[in-house]
């Protein structure tokens, strides 16, 4: 069995986080993340009374679920078996080593029924920091380096929730655009955050002197906005999924309709030209 390389240096993100924590966390993306995770707990017709947040930064998360347990996002979770009816995965599972895993854990920590969701960042997130500092450093050294964490895309995140088991699986995403002065604030608040670069595989070595600076300029020229300021975005992915249970809907069996689509559309049904029929259909 091929043993997946390791992405996250965790002790360097232990380390970052508590920098974080230190110079003054600002989690304003924790706290947007969690009022739109509030607004779908809501729309559930369903009250929560065993409920487990896995997070690095519990303080946002204490504020919407005063009661749940508070988990760190350790590769092993510290959570059991069939115990709790809601998991929160909060704004952790970027920087897993197996995501597939953790998400295995979850759905087996839950009660039959219980729901899962996970927010997380997306492909798209710092995709102009991404650039910019590929362009510099290629420029500057012929290479590249893993500065920036590569982060799935929706469609792969979406098809892991089946992977793991769960039922009802959907996934979704949001965009923000966060504007900044430059690029020198861009990461300090990335730093503020504990996103800054804790990747096993990170250069070690002393950067190029004018790596950073260069970056910035190349940043300036091309993603400011009208005001001069730079903008950075940020897609928040969520995934939820349910513990699987008897109750719960399941798709028709193929071929079981009792009314035609065209019927209810109103429309008249045009059958597939020869070349265009799949094997076995005859048109009628």
């Amino acid at each position: 069995m091929t043993i997946p390389p390791i992405l996250t240096d965790r002790a360097a993100l232990e380390r970052n986080r508590s920098r974080a924590s230190w110079i003054g966390a600002d989690l304003f993306l924790h706290d947007d993340a969690a009022t739109e995770i509030r607004e779908r707990l809501n729309e559930v017709n369903k009250t929560f009374t065993d409920s487990v947040v896995v997070t690095g930064f519990p303080g946002p998360w204490r504020a919407l679920l005063p009661d749940a347990q508070i988990v760190p996002d350790t590769d092993t979770l510290d959570v059991t078996s069939a115990a709790h009816d809601l998991i929160i995965h909060a704004m952790s599972l970027h920087w897993a080593n197996d995501p597939v895993g953790q998400l295995v854990q979850c759905r087996h920590a839950l009660k039959p029924d219980g729901l899962f969701i996970a927010v997380m960042f997306g492909g798209q997130t710092l995709s102009e920091l991404r650039t910019a500092l590929a362009e510099t450093e290629a420029r500057l050294t012929g290479g590249l380096s893993p500065r920036v964490l590569p982060m799935a895309e929706i469609r792969e995140l979406g098809s892991l929730l089946q992977r793991a088991g769960f039922a009802l699986p959907v996934a979704d995403s949001a965009k923000k655009t966060v504007t900044y002065p430059d690029a020198s604030r861009l990461l300090a608040d990335l730093r503020a955050m504990g996103e800054t670069n804790a990747l096993m595989a990170r250069n070690r070595r002393i950067p190029p002197r004018t790596l950073f600076s260069d970056a910035a300029r190349f940043y300036a020229e091309n993603f400011s906005e009208p005001d001069g300021r730079i903008r950075s975005t940020f897609e928040l992915i969520y995934l939820t999924g349910w513990a699987p249970h008897e109750s719960q809907q399941t798709p028709l069996r193929p071929g079981s309709a009792t009314a035609r689509l065209a019927d209810a559309l109103g429309t008249s049904e045009m059958p597939l030209p020869d070349q265009l029929r799949p094997p076995g259909v005859d048109g009628q």
